[in-house]
């Protein structure tokens, strides 16, 4: 059995054929080319299921945006890809192909991931959030993903954590996103430096020993504590899984966990805060497990 599992994301595409045991054979990675829209992000995964179908059993998206995943559509996506909300993704590659689709949100692919292959072994119940131009969110409850009424629950770069604050793509003020998010502290140390660094520069030597990026630093992840101690008031989660690219800096994450343990409070002290383990494949190896568990396989 082969699987083509996609995971589509605002900056780039990573997809590619996984086996049955959940091995990666073959991956490849384009540019979303978000800012062209979403049938033009249509039109590139109808090329990659052309591309494969005679191999693939069945497909598997991980996808940006709201998803109902019984429809495989897209309910609510940001100006981030414009007119990509309606868009049915799983009935457009049915029709033409006769392939077998499940379509989930990203974040809840790659915390799937988790659960069963990373960071999130062993737990029945933990929280997932991704940080990269915003913040996702994911609840795994009970052995699987909880996706509320409407297939919306996990919106945590959403929650309010500055009444007043910031404008937000959601249309809200205020959002954790705007604050905690890569994106939040690349805006920071330019606002404060002048400097246009990426994420991944922020953290080179040259520019982490500086003091005027460091206590930019220090305060974004204050930020990130704060929208993490809302989350751990609200389920008292045995762990926490934090992603995206910036969660690789062991700093970040060493400060996390200290700053969470250092409160007397019980489930400040008992849970525990994990870096996400799978990193680039989290999206595609979710997004595989899913199609091959629809299948009932």
């Amino acid at each position: 059995m082969k699987i083509l599992a996609i995971d589509i994301g605002g900056t780039a595409i990573k997809y590619g054929i996984v086996a049955e045991n959940f091995t990666v054979e073959k991956s490849f990675e384009v540019p979303t080319e978000a800012h062209l829209g979403g049938p033009h992000l249509m039109q590139k995964i109808m090329s990659f299921v052309e591309k494969h179908a005679e191999e693939v059993d069945c497909v598997g998206i991980s996808t940006a945006g709201q998803v109902n995943s019984e429809l495989g559509k897209i309910i609510f996506a940001s100006e981030n890809i414009p007119n990509y909300t309606g868009i049915e993704i799983k009935k457009t590659i049915q029709d033409k192909f006769n392939l077998p689709v499940r379509v989930e949100n990203d974040v809840n692919s790659a915390a799937t991931a988790e659960a069963k292959f990373g960071a999130g072994r062993g737990f029945h119940d933990f929280l997932c959030l991704t940080y990269g131009t915003g913040v996702g969110g994911a609840l795994w409850i009970n052995n699987q993903i909880y996706t509320g009424d409407y297939f919306s629950a996990g919106e945590f770069g959403h929650i309010v954590t500055h009444t007043g604050g910031k404008k937000c793509t959601c249309g809200n003020n205020g959002c954790y996103e705007m604050y905690a998010s890569t994106r939040a502290l690349v805006n920071a140390v330019k606002e404060a430096t002048g400097k246009s660094l990426t994420g991944r520069e922020i953290f080179a030597p040259e520019h982490f020993n500086n003091v005027t990026v460091r206590s930019v630093i220090d305060n974004w992840i204050d930020e990130i504590i704060g929208g993490l101690s809302t989350l751990i008031f609200i389920f008292n989660p045995p762990c926490i899984v934090l992603g995206g690219g910036i969660m690789n800096e062991d700093y970040i994450i060493s400060e996390i966990d200290h700053r969470i343990h250092a409160r007397s409070i019980h489930s400040f002290q008992s849970v525990q805060i994990k870096k996400a383990e799978l990193k680039n494949q989290a999206g595609m190896l979710g997004a595989a497990y899913l199609a091959k568990q629809a299948l009932g396989i």
